[in-house]
């Protein structure tokens, strides 16, 4: 049975051991997980591809092995900043909530799932399928030391996966793609006095931005998302004020519906910059591709009946930033993601979980995982 009392002191625990990313040190609270486990007789690994940087997997064995979910949250926060007016790590409980970095991303999640697995081994459950459970590194950074090489290397090779990163028992189904990237142009330096003599790189780039920002995706309509957009995250360029700048770059955050493609998104930017110059440079940062799975699927159906059943009203909808969901489509994997932090709370500071939502998210788990059935959609 969920403990609550249990859990809230487990969410403090998690909460007060610093995971910050950057830097990027999860060894810490790896271990402290791997401690719990073992209490329980469990045999947890630590699976590691940069040192300190530490994922956690666990198998509990089902009936029958032919069939495996994998339930993930991830062990990194963000940087904590310094706006806090609770200490970020001190996990102070004020009106039923749990203050603290990482309460609602992602460590009242994690806290749930470590919950679950607790009452399940508690009640003797056995059952009727593999559950994988794996907290992960990195993901505030791209999950390139977590999930992506977990996955890559055939460690985690589940039937279907519930990613446990979100908030107010939302159901998320799909999500937009991204594309990062930076464009380097190339001016002619001069005296700044005598502009003419050079061509001002920071000058051409402003006309292509003014470009971009105008530019019309062609994209399929969404019922769960916005349409697709352009950012421009950060803009550098010359050497001096009395220097006509000969260099300028920029970066560009593109987030696309699915149905759209990135190839067409990176010829029709090469276009808008060829108006302007030819010496230019693009350079990809980060391409993932965007996720969808039908709302019929077995995951999403019985998530949502479990929250039903339990006098919630789950949402079915779609995530506009990048959540690890679209990792698993490489390899054919379904997956949704859900959760139970607090909505406008992740990556705040004053973050907090409602202790409520806690209790209710790990009721629901554990039914969840109790009464699953891959092929009941």
């Amino acid at each position: 049975m969920v403990n609550r009392k249990r859990l809230i002191k487990l969410t403090q625990k998690l909460i007060s051991i610093d995971s910050q990313n950057p830097p990027g040190d999860e060894a810490k609270i790896a271990r402290f997980i791997v401690g719990y486990l073992k209490e329980l007789k469990l045999q947890p690994k630590i699976y590691e591809f940069k040192k300190r940087r530490s994922n956690v997997v666990l198998v509990l064995a089902g009936r029958n092995k032919k069939n495996s979910l994998l339930i993930t949250p991830h062990l990194d926060t963000v940087p904590a900043g310094k706006s806090w007016s609770f200490s970020p790590f001190a996990a102070r409980i004020f009106r039923e909530r749990i203050y603290g970095l990482g309460a609602t991303d992602c460590k009242g999640n994690l806290a749930c799932a470590l919950e679950v697995i607790n009452s399940l081994v508690e009640d003797a459950v056995i059952l009727d399928y593999n559950l994988i459970f794996a907290a992960t590194c990195d993901e505030e950074s791209g999950s390139k030391l977590g999930l992506i090489p977990l996955l890559e290397r055939g460690i985690l090779k589940p039937t279907q996966a519930v990613v446990l990163d979100s908030d107010d028992f939302n159901i998320i189904v799909t999500q937009k793609g991204l594309v990062h990237l930076k464009v380097k142009l190339q001016g002619l330096r001069a005296h700044g006095a005598y502009p003419w003599r050079g061509r001002n790189a920071i000058d051409v780039a402003i006309n292509i931005l003014q470009e971009i920002k105008k530019y019309k995706f062609i994209f399929p309509k969404n019922k769960y998302l916005r349409p697709a957009t352009v950012n421009i995250g950060t803009i550098k360029g010359g050497d001096k004020v009395n220097v006509v700048a000969d260099w300028c770059e920029f970066e560009l955050d593109f987030r696309f519906l699915p149905g759209m493609s990135e190839k067409k998104i990176l010829q029709d930017l090469k276009k808008i910059i060829q108006r302007y110059t030819l010496k230019f440079k693009i350079e990809i940062e980060a391409i993932q591709a965007p996720y969808t799975i039908d709302t019929g699927h077995p995951l999403a159906k019985q998530i949502s009946w479990t929250m039903k059943n339990f006098g919630l009203t789950p949402v079915v909808k779609g995530s506009e930033g990048a959540t690890t969901i679209t990792f698993f489509q490489n390899k054919n994997i379904p997956a949704i993601a859900t959760g139970f932090g607090s909505a406008n709370c992740a990556h705040m500071a004053d973050e907090y979980v409602k202790i409520d939502n806690l209790y209710k998210g790990a009721l629901v788990l554990e039914e969840f995982l109790k009464n699953y059935n891959f092929m009941k959609g």
